[in-house]
This record gives C-alpha cells, structure tokens and sequence, in this order.
C-alpha cells in the first residue's frame, strides 16, 4: 500500500467525514500520494450522501480525535518491541476445513503462555496475532455468532488476552480489509451465503464492500467479547468502514484501545507501521526508509526468518542475528517499536532456529536492558548525540532516557564497529563527564572537544552491539526558542516559519517546493552565536527508494550556506557546504559569531524528480541556535597538529580554534616545507598501506603535502569551507611497523589550517562508497529495422562522505558501435558532488542495431584503489508485427503517483504498478511515433490478480476501458485495442481515475 502522510496536529474529524480526512490533510500539504487502491471518486459521493442525511436528519455524531499524542499510548510508547504471529487455518500443512484445523490445533497441545514466554524473551510487551488474514483463510480464533469464514470452538483469543494479561504482555488483534484471496488455494474460504441469511440480504462477501460489512460486524463482536483487548492492528482500510464509522464507534466503546494501520497514516490511529524495509545501508539500518516522522507513534515490521513466509511453511529457516539485532537497535535508537514477525505452526511452536534466536534475545539484551528499554532515540527531538555513521566504519545509534532530564544519560550502542580503538562522535553540545561500558562495567577513557566525543582504547567488542553509558552535564547554551524569530522566503499555507522556531515537534515549516529557499532568525538584539541545530522532519528516507511501488527519495538538505548580520542589511557568508542525507539533528557549526540574524540558504535537496512527493520539498521540524560549545577535556586526542611531541618549522604556529579538537590548530603551513609540522610518533603495528586523515580549516581551496618517513609528498587537495571549522580529507599512505614520522606542510602561498590527523587501516578492499549513478534512457530500448542513434546521459553524485579521485565516465561501447564523445573526467568528486556526461551512440551501419547492451561506467580512485560502479542501456529489435514500442518503466513517460517494482517475467525485468485509484495515479506515454496516421492496434502487456481495468485515452481523447482477469500478478499478459493514431507523434494516457488497475508492463502497436 502507499503512505499517505498527514500534518502531525491534533485535529478532529467528524464521523461522517472520517473517510475523506486522508484526503483533506493531504490537500493541506502533508502528502500529494493517492491511495491507489481506493475507489476515489465513488467514495467521495457515498461520502458526501451520507453527510446530506446526516445533516438533514440532524445525527452527526461527536467528532472523533485523531491525536498524535494521547495516554492511551504510553504504553506503546514505553515499549520497545512486539511480537507479529502469522497463525491460521492455511499454516503449514494447510487445512481445508475449519473443525479439522481446530483439532490438530488443540491436539497438538497449542498453549497461549507459550506464546506469551517467547514474547517476554524479545522484550515485547505486545502480541499481535494474526489469523483473520487474507492468507491464511480468514480464520478467527473466537467462537463467533456471525457466520462467515472459520471460526474455532475454542476460545484462543479468549485464553491468549488472559494469558497476556497474567504475564503483562498485551494482545492486539489482526484485521484484513481484503477479500481478493478468498479461493486462492482452490477452497471458498468465504460463505457468503451464510453471512446473507444472517444478514436478511444478499451479501457477496469477495467484494470490498461485502466484505467490509462483514468484517465490520466482526469489529464489533470482539469489542463486545474481549475488553482486556488492547486494540486493532489494520491491514489498511476499507471503504465501508470509513463509511459507517467504524474507528469512531471504537474510540467510543474502547477509548483504551489502540488503532495501528499498515504502511497507511490514517489520521485517526495511533500507529503507523512500517512493512519490511529492505536495501538499506548497512542492511540493519531500517529506520533510514521510514517515512513517518517523530512524534507519530511508529513500528517497524519485519520477519525474523530471513527467508520464506510471513506464515510457517513447513521450513525451518535461519533467523540471521546479525541483521536481527541490528534492527532491533537501530529502531530502539529512532523511537521506532520493532514488531517482529515469526511463524508458528499449527499446534503452536516456533520452528527450532526462531526458538534458538528468542533464547539468545533473552540472555544478550540483560546486560544492555536499561539503554533499549523505556528509551528514546537519541539525536533527535528527545535529545541526544550524534546517530548514524561515525568514524572509520563505524556505525549506530543512540539511545537516552524519558523524560524532562531524560538526555543527561545517554546510550551508545555501537553496532558497527570501527577499524580502529576509538569512537568518535558529534556531541551535539553535551558536557562529558563519565563513560562506561555497560556490558563490562569497565570506566572508559574519553576526550571531548572541538564538538566531538571520543571514546578511547576500546578493546571488548560485543560482536552485535557495543554499548557506553555516557552520562553529561547537560547541553549547551541553547537560546530559548521563545526569543527567535524566523522568517522565510517562502512558507505553505499552514506551515509559516515561525513554526521552526516555536520548540513544538507537531508543527514544521515547510518550503512549498520553493528552491533555493532561505530562513532568517532574529535573535532580538546581537548576540554570541556558534552553530545551527537543524531538526529536518524525519517524513523521507535517506536515500532514493522504492516502497510497495511507490517511488521515495530524500528530502533533506544537501548544499546550504549561512550567512550573518547585525542590522539584517548587510550579510557576511559564514559558512557553506554540504550536509549528508541522515537522520537526526544536523548541527552546522558557524565559528565564532556576534550577530542579531542569521540566515540559513538552502541551496538544493538530496532527492530526485523520479519522486515527486519528496521533490524539492522541504519540511524542518525546529532550529535553534548555540552560543557556546562543549568543555574541552584534559584527556587530549591523539595526533593533535599542536600537541607538545611535534616539530614545528618555520612560520607554523599554535592559534585558538573553538570547533577544533583540542580547542586549538596549527597556522602557516603556506609557503613549502620550511613551514610545517611533523609528527614523530606515529605508530602502526604492522608494515603497510593505511588511511591517513587530515582534518584541516580553509576558506578558499588549497591543498595540503603529506611526507611518510621522508619519502616524496604526496599533494592532498582542501576544499574551500571555513577558516574557523575543520573539515576532513583522507590519503592512503605507507607506514612501517611501530614509529613513523609525518610531515605536513602546504605548497600554496596560504596553506589550510591543520587540526590533527588521524591513522586508520584502509577500509576492506570490497569497500565501495555509497555513490548514485543515473543512467538515461531507463528501461529497454526496443528500435525498428537499420542504422538506429540513442541519446545517452548519465550522471554520477557521490552520496558518501568520502573523496573519489581522477573520475572518469563514459559508455563502454558494442563492436562497431560508436559515440561522438569520449569520457567526462573530474580531478576529485566530494559529498554531493556531481559528474555529468551526453553521448549519441550510433549502431553499426548497414545493418539492423539488432540486440546490443551499452554499458556506461564511472571509472575512480579511492584511497589508492580502482573501483568503478556502471548501469547499462539495453536495445533489442522491435517485437513481431510491431511498428513501435516502448516499456512502463522508460524513463521517457511520465508516471504520476505510480511506481516502478522488479517483475521477473515481464520483457524488461520490470513493471509500473499502482495506477488507478485517483487522477494523478496515471500513466503518460508521450512521442508514441508512427509512420501513418489512422485505425492501428495498441497491445497492452500486463500482470493482474483478480478483474481489473484500464482506461486508455489517445492524445486527449476519450478515454476506452479495457478489463482484463487473471490471478496471480506475477505473469505478463497481452490484451489489445483499435485506437486511432496521427502520423508523427502521439500520447497515449494510461489510466483508472476510480480504482486500482492492472500492473503495466509494455504497450505496442501493430
């Protein structure tokens, strides 16, 4: 399902509009995706006839509270994970008959403390259980007085609530909105004909409408049956429900009870989950493509076998700890609740290796319990340090306690260790003043300064997470938000500035898709200022995505600049750079600063047009303003550029510098080796090539020589930032065993300043930095008979913080292929860099461009190591009795709200699904060209489960409707229509404004 998204406030829906509010705060600005599932339009007009006779009959009933924030979800809120079983009549070995699963259900001894003690072992404090499923043969576990599909004898449900109860675990349970698996495995699971004779009309249970009654009688009876429930976890909505009022009849009947939705932000619930995140980096890492931003209460749903089912299928699979637990931790560490997924047989039992992971759970978290339980994620609008990537590989989270003072102890769960004894990171202004290891007890030894806490000579690594006990003295100055003022070039209607500076998480500004934007502060008089906090709404992933289709990408800040006042006139640039695409707060240190306003530019956004929801749209939660940093520790950091134990040459000296480690840099390295600094202790313990890392301050772009043991410099290029804030290049270097001597010094006539250096094995040769390469045309490239010419673009960003040398990229081209250019070259490329070639390719002459695939490849430098990263175009010949052709997924059309998925079986691997359900839900081929003009067959390639349709509509026409039935969606079929067509070009709309369509593959045309 897509993920409509809404303005965290609380807001109050009446019941008889409950199933537009979606649609009204996405009109408002907090989301532009349509539910492509939803019959729009014909619920619009349910809608408003249901508002005409309430209004006439004077019954609207009370409205309902959709809040983001309520007590009934504190428990939530204070847990850290659940507990999803996928349990029913079609677990493996499936069961036809509904009395016949009962029994081996009962006969195989099923127990619901069972249940409950696994649950107790992941530290869930929820179960939600799963039987009344689309999947598993909408089978309830409840004797039930509505006929309809399988229901037990025994009361389960009944026995699990009580059992949950007695141990403290609470039950949700699991709700489907759909029907369409009714007779998947060739048995009517659904009886429709019982449910009308209870009904005293004619109900069709496998519709959506039929169905939604019936489900919504069952809504009923359990809140009348199970008051110790605690809630409904909703495999998204159904219009029916909406329709009648179904979530307001339970905020009034169970006021107590919780209301989760999947992968849908339905205003009126008070979860959001999050299915089954995959393709992030490192895997582990789930919280980077979720998309509901804090406070909203969050899960994320995952399976815990890695392979297989939701559900048990008869196989025992492998539950990788590794993965596992990282996304335990990272969830932990952004307030997201795990809900983790396994798959119980029929009598009940987890399959050995899911059993095997529960006891390890158990026994790993003990030590580690106070910093993953009763926690926020830290970096965030609770507090804390820096999350995400740290020094030298490393990688994780931080955890801090709940509540006012909540931030004063905090938790650094290291779950990718670095290359190196050391952890460093940004301390988001919190004064040091103990650290542990919580799993050992050991006190560590720690330096702050220069904004950075580094935790040192660590030796007892946890293979999973490593964990410090960091307790401070609180944060830095920060001035209050109540006297900032904020101002913006551009604000949407309902989101003005003034909302990022008013300490409330509930409001954003957002940019209204305005870029460059700018936001100035007023400090109200001239005042001492240092850094920017920048809270970004936590509403994109961090990188270009795609969920269930639906196409995402990042909408955080990439370049920016800073400037500063002290009359808002006249404006000195302050700072400008680039911010990595991540989580978290943001803190852009600005050096020393007196000013009354500041003003912070946006330049560009990290996301791409292929997302058009996320597109230039920029949303920050709050930003505030630092007048002080961190203290500075005695315990200084290795290789300091002015630590007492280096060489000091010519005009190089000592000079204050408060955002550099150690509070100090060195100055006056311009000029050639006679000024300089060399270190001479640097120790490695084995001979070989190792990770040199200057960090260093420049306004302007210099470079900096780097001398190993008197060999000849090496020249390391500076970019130009500031000449107050220390910035990082990384050299590959050969050292020999124990002492080494470095020697640093610029040849330019005012070198950089040099903060320190830092020494580190090179990153593993399979290393590659997370780069994107986009490569046009996308898609297959299907070309008619003889000599055929393609125009090729392809541009290459690096999205690591990292320095890529000698970039070279270019089409590597077919025998007897050619291009009229060579390769675009770039001497270095840094974070957010681009470099961006054209080619026209031109198959061999003579004869036909036949099968031919084309790749284009970025050829770079990395720490001394050649790598490359390349996508490819691929061209076949025109399919049999077509004249013309061109894939869904080609980046020539244009897609709406639709997405692009992987599909196997269909002629380019891929397909375009969710089209239909609303108008921007559409697909556009444009330049459909044809030699003649007149009547010619359009043949559609498509995948589809159950009776769907198309609406096709040529060059602006009206619009025919072609259905098509199949089950499955997973292989392509081909139907066809007569359209008419000019000579030339044409445009063809692909369609179905009120509800889903088929999947498209290709279109043709004969």
């Amino acid at each position: 399902m897509p993920t409509p998204r809404i303005p965290l406030r609380p807001i109050h829906i009446p019941a008889a509009r409950a199933a537009g509010a979606a649609r009204i705060a996405r009109a408002a600005g907090a989301a532009r995706t349509a539910r492509a599932a939803r019959a729009t339009r014909s619920r619009w007009r349910a809608l408003c006839a249901a508002v005409v006779l309430a209004l006439a009959i004077g019954l609207l009933a009370a409205p309902a509270q959709a809040e983001v924030q309520h007590p009934r979800q504190e428990w939530l809120r204070q847990s850290t994970a659940g507990l999803f079983l996928h349990w029913g009549m079609f677990t493996n070995p499936q069961h036809r008959d509904c009395a016949e699963w009962e029994r081996d259900v009962t006969e195989g001894g099923w127990n619901a403390d069972y249940w409950v003690d696994e649950a107790r072992k992941l530290g869930a404090s929820y179960i939600v259980l799963a039987t009344f499923h689309s999947r598993l043969g909408y089978a309830r576990p409840w004797p039930s007085k509505v006929p309809g599909s399988c229901a037990t004898e025994r009361d389960l449900l009944g026995e699990l609530v009580a059992a949950g109860k007695a141990k403290g675990v609470r039950i949700i349970l699991y709700m489907t909105d759909d029907p369409q698996w009714h007779n998947e495995s060739g048995t009517e699971t659904l009886d429709s004909a019982a449910y009308s004779k209870y009904k005293g009309r004619d109900v069709d249970l496998t519709t959506r409408r039929g169905f939604g009654m019936y489900s919504y009688d069952l809504f009923l009876e359990v809140m009348e049956k199970y008051q110790d429930l605690s809630g409904f976890w909703i495999d998204n909505d159904n219009e029916y429900w909406e329709e009648n009022g179904l979530y307001e009849k339970i905020r009034e009947r169970r006021p107590d009870w919780l209301l989760s939705n999947n992968n849908e932000d339905t205003p009126i619930m008070d979860t959001v989950s999050n299915e089954q995140k995959t393709g992030m980096t490192p895997a582990y890492d789930y919280p980077s493509a979720v998309t509901v931003p804090m406070p909203r209460l969050t899960e994320a749903d995952y399976k815990l076998p890695t392979t297989g089912d939701w559900w048990y299928d008869g196989g025992d699979h492998e539950v990788d700890a590794r993965l596992s637990t990282g996304r335990y931790i990272t969830n932990a560490g952004s307030s997201i609740k795990s809900l983790m997924a396994e798959t119980p047989m029929v009598n009940g039992k987890l399959p050995p290796q899911q059993e095997e992971f529960n006891d390890f759970m158990g026994k790993w978290v003990e030590p580690i319990k106070e910093s993953v339980y009763g926690v926020e994620g830290g970096g965030y609008m609770y507090g804390g340090m820096r999350p995400g990537f740290w020094n030298d590989g490393a990688h994780g989270v931080v955890t801090v306690g709940r509540g006012e003072n909540g931030d004063r102890t905090q938790y650094v769960h290291v779950v990718t260790r670095p290359r190196t004894d050391m952890v460093r990171l940004g301390d988001n202004g919190y004064t040091v003043r103990r650290v542990t290891d919580l799993r050992t007890g050991e006190a560590m030894r720690f330096s702050q300064s220069g904004g950075h806490l580094s935790i040192l000579g660590i030796q007892d690594w946890d293979p999973y997470d490593t964990v410090f006990k960091v307790e401070t003295d609180g944060r830095r100055p920060l001035y209050p938000q109540s006297g900032v003022g904020a101002t913006a070039t551009s604000a949407r209607t309902g989101h003005p500035a003034a909302d990022l500076a008013d300490g409330d998480y509930e409001t954003y500004w957002d940019s209204d898709g305005e870029l460059p934007v700018s936001v100035t502060l007023d400090l109200g008089a001239r005042k001492h200022a240092t850094s920017l906090a920048v809270n970004q709404r936590e509403w994109s992933p961090t990188h270009a995505r795609s969920s269930f289709g639906r196409p995402e990408d990042s909408a955080r800040i990439k370049d920016y600049r800073v400037y500063a006042s002290g009359d808002g006139k006249r404006w000195t640039q302050v700072r400008s750079g680039t911010l990595p695409s991540a989580r978290g707060v943001r803190t852009i240190d600005i050096g020393d600063r007196t000013a009354r306003y500041l003003k912070l530019e946006v330049r560009s956004l990290w996301g791409g047009p292929q997302a058009p929801e996320f597109y230039h749209q920029l949303r920050i939660d709050e930003i505030q303003v630092a007048y002080g940093r961190s203290k500075t520790t005695r315990t200084a950091l290795p290789l300091e550029a002015e630590a007492r134990q280096n060489r000091p040459t010519g005009a190089a000296h000592s000079v204050a510098c408060g955002a550099c480690s150690g509070g100090r840099r060195v100055d006056g390295l311009g000029g050639g080796s006679r000024n300089s600094v060399t270190y001479r202790d640097v120790r490695a313990p084995e001979q070989g090539d190792y990770r040199l890392q200057l960090d260093h301050t420049a306004a302007a772009g210099s470079a900096l020589s780097v001398s190993v043991n008197g060999a000849a410099p090496v020249e390391v290029p500076v970019a130009a930032d500031s000449s107050e804030v220390p910035e990082s290049t990384a050299v590959s270097v050969p050292l020999k065993a124990g002492a080494n001597t470095v020697k640093v010094f610029s040849t330019a006539r005012r070198g950089p300043g040099l903060d320190r250096i830092a020494v580190a094995p090179l990153p593993p040769a399979s290393y590659t930095p997370k780069t994107t390469l986009t490569v046009r045309p996308h898609g297959l490239q299907w070309a008619g008979p003889g000599q055929r010419s393609l125009t090729v673009t392809a541009t290459l960003r690096l999205d690591d913080d990292e320095q890529l040398d000698n970039v070279s990229l270019a089409p590597r081209l077919p025998d007897g292929w050619t291009a009229d250019g060579g390769p675009v070259t770039a001497r270095s490329l840094r974070l957010g860099q681009t470099v961006r070639g054209t080619w026209t390719v031109t198959s061999p002459p003579g004869q036909d461009a036949g099968s031919a695939d084309i790749p284009v490849t970025a050829d770079y430098g990395l720490l001394g190591r050649q790598k490359s990263v390349s996508d490819q175009v691929r061209v076949r010949p025109l399919p049999t009795g077509r004249i013309w052709a061109r894939e869904a997924e080609d980046s020539a059309n244009q897609f709406g709200s639709t997405g692009i998925t992987g599909c196997g079986p269909c002629s380019g691997a891929e397909k375009v699904r969710n089209i239909g359900g609303s108008e921007q839900a559409a697909m556009v081929f444009p330049d459909v060209v044809v030699p003649d003009g007149g009547e010619h067959t359009l043949y559609l390639d498509y995948t589809v489960n159950g009776t769907r349709s198309f609406q096709v509509s040529v060059n602006g026409g009206p619009a025919a409707k072609v259905t098509v039935t199949d089950t499955g969606n997973t292989t392509p079929r081909t139907t066809s229509l007569p359209v008419t067509l000019k000579p030339g070009a044409n445009t063809i709309e692909i369609s179905n404004d009120t509800e889903s369509a088929p999947d498209l593959d290709r279109i043709s045309v004969s």
